[in-house]
C-alpha cells in the first residue's frame, strides 16, 4: 500500500470533505483552493477504490463507505494531535462549524428555537445540523464519533460524557369524541381496550412507556405506528385511539379543539432527555463551546418548564435504574414504541 501521497495535512482534508459534503465549504474550512481540494478528493478515491462523495441532483452525498469512514477519520485526527499535543483554538464570533445533532423529532422541536437563537447572539457564522435518530444509534459502536452530539432520554447506555438537559413527563392525548372517556379521562382498563398510536425507534429499543405499562401488565393493542413523535397527534383525531407523548408535545396542540391531553392512569413518568458525546472530544475547544450553549438552553427550558416542579436529577448510578438500557424486550408488546 502506498501512502507517499498521503499525510496528516490531506487526512485532515479528507476529514473536512466528509463533514461537509462539499468540495468549496471543506476547501475553505482547511484553507485548501477547490482545485487542490479535488486532487486530494482523488487521490483518496483511488486509495480507496470507492467515489467517497457522490452528486445527488445538485448535491453530493457520502457513499456508506465514507459514512464509515468518518468517525474514523475523525478520531485518527484526535489522537494525533493528543500525541503531538496540539490544541486548536476557537473563535465563535469567526467560526462557520458545523456542529451536528441527531434526535428525536420531539427534542428537535424543543431545542432547536433556542440553540439556534444562542447562535445568532453569540456565534452568527456557526450552522446547525439536526438529523433523526438512527435505527442503528443504540447498537453502532461509531454512534457518539458520527455526531457532535446525541440527544436521547437518560439510560441509552453509552460510554461517553453527558448533560442533562431537559425533563419532561408522559401524558395521554386523545380525541375531544374519543367513546373511551369517563368524566374527561381514561382509566387502565380502557388503556388495555382501546386502540393505540405509537412510536418506533427501532426492533430491539425499548422505551420508558414500555417499561411502565409492562410492569402494569398492559398490553397495547397497536392501531398505527410511525417514525418519531410528531405524527401521533395527528393520528388519533377522529378516532378512538391514544397517544401516549411527551407533554411539551402536547402543550403544542393545545389550541387544536378536537384534541384533549388527559392525566395519564399509569403516573408519573418523567423523561430525562440528555446530551451525550465522546469522551475524546475534551479536548476539542469548539465542541466544548457548544456543550456550554447547550447547557444555557438546559438552564432556559427549566425556567419555563411547562409542569413546574420536578423530582431532583439522578445520579449516573441511579440513572442506570431509571431506563436500564435500550436494548431488550418489553414483555408482551412487541416492537420499541411510546
Amino acid at each position: 500500500m502506498d501512502l507517499g501521497a498521503l499525510d496528516l495535512n490531506t487526512l485532515a482534508a479528507l476529514r473536512a470533505l466528509l463533514e461537509e459534503e462539499n468540495l468549496t465549504r471543506a476547501g475553505a474550512k482547511v484553507g485548501i483552493a477547490q482545485p487542490a481540494m479535488s486532487g486530494i478528493l482523488g487521490r483518496y478515491r483511488r486509495h480507496f477504490n470507492d467515489e467517497l462523495l457522490v452528486r445527488v441532483g445538485r448535491e453530493y452525498e457520502l457513499t456508506p463507505l465514507a459514512r464509515d469512514l468518518l468517525p474514523q477519520v475523525q478520531e485518527a485526527l484526535r489522537l494525533m494531535r493528543e500525541a503531538l499535543r496540539v490544541a486548536g483554538a476557537f473563535d465563535p464570533q469567526r467560526s462557520n462549524r458545523l456542529f451536528t445533532v441527531t434526535a428525536s423529532d420531539y427534542a428537535m422541536t424543543v431545542l432547536l428555537e433556542p440553540l439556534r437563537r444562542r447562535l445568532r447572539e453569540h456565534a452568527p457564522s456557526v450552522r446547525l445540523g439536526f438529523v433523526d435518530l438512527p435505527s442503528d444509534l443504540v447498537n453502532s459502536p461509531g454512534a457518539l464519533l458520527r455526531y457532535d452530539v446525541v440527544v436521547g432520554p437518560l439510560g441509552f447506555g453509552f460510554a461517553g460524557e453527558h448533560t442533562f438537559l431537559f425533563h419532561d413527563r408522559l401524558v395521554c392525548l386523545v380525541d375531544r369524541g374519543n367513546s373511551y372517556l369517563r368524566d374527561g379521562g381514561i382509566d387502565l382498563q380502557a388503556l388495555r381496550t382501546m386502540p393505540h398510536a405509537v412510536t418506533v425507534f427501532h426492533h430491539e429499543a425499548v422505551t420508558p412507556i414500555d417499561r411502565v405499562l409492562d410492569q402494569l401488565r398492559v398490553v397495547r393493542r397497536v392501531a398505527l405506528k410511525t417514525r418519531g413523535f410528531l405524527l401521533l397527534p395527528f393520528a388519533v383525531v377522529g378516532t378512538d385511539a391514544v397517544a401516549v407523548v411527551p407533554e411539551r408535545l402536547a402543550v403544542r396542540f393545545r389550541t387544536d379543539e378536537r384534541l384533549l391531553q388527559v392525566e395519564p392512569p399509569f403516573g408519573f413518568v418523567d423523561m430525562l432527555e440528555t446530551a451525550w458525546w465522546h469522551s475524546s472530544r475534551a479536548v476539542d475547544a469548539g465542541h466544548q463551546w457548544f456543550v456550554g450553549i447547550l447547557e444555557e438552553v438546559a438552564a432556559e427550558l427549566a425556567a419555563h418548564d411547562p409542569v413546574g416542579a420536578r423530582p431532583h436529577l439522578p445520579s449516573p448510578a441511579e440513572a442506570g435504574l431509571l431506563i436500564p438500557g435500550m436494548a431488550g424486550s418489553a414483555g408482551s408488546d412487541p416492537g420499541a414504541s411510546a
